[in-house]
């Protein structure tokens, strides 16, 4: 079975909206204030804390649009955080509700057709490793069961 790797928003990505740059659909994050859990940074895959100021914003975890690059709204801190670093162990932002859509992606980004699946939050590693072990799957993406929205990626 594959060793699975936990990988956030690239850096760089994070870098571009933290300078003033514009997100996906061409508009500027909009600054909110988090009033407690469930405003996971897909930088630092941690939650951002009541009070804190943070980004919403449109991303899309895909490197061209085609038409299985899902765009969605996600959370960022405002302030620089530190990205994720350790990628073999399960982010804390993942510990935060019952269950996830862990879904595979192929090498040409597009959703490879019965991967997807609900999955409680002790079976992702599991998941996600069955999947990678999969000729067909490059990579997996975890988002949230409820609204779809990219919470973070797993790679072997």
């Amino acid at each position: 079975m594959s060793v699975i790797h936990f990988s956030a928003m690239p850096t760089a990505d994070a870098e571009h909206l933290w300078q003033g740059g514009r997100d996906a659909y061409d508009n500027l994050p909009e600054t909110l204030f988090s009033d407690g859990p469930g405003h996971p940074c897909r930088h630092c895959l941690r939650n951002i804390d009541a009070g804190e100021e943070l980004l919403v914003f449109a991303y899309r975890p895909f490197p061209k649009l085609q038409p299985y690059a899902e765009t969605g709204p996600i959370f960022m801190h405002k302030q620089r955080c530190a990205r994720y670093s350790a990628e073999e162990i399960m982010p804390p932002v993942l510990e935060t509700t019952r269950d996830f859509i862990v879904r595979g992606y192929g090498e040409n980004d597009r959703i490879v057709y019965g991967t997807g699946a609900v999955t409680p939050i002790a079976d992702i590693p599991v998941y996600a490793a069955s999947l990678l072990d999969r000729a067909e799957v490059a990579y997996v993406h975890v988002r949230s069961a409820r609204n779809n929205c990219y919470q973070c990626r797993i790679d072997k």
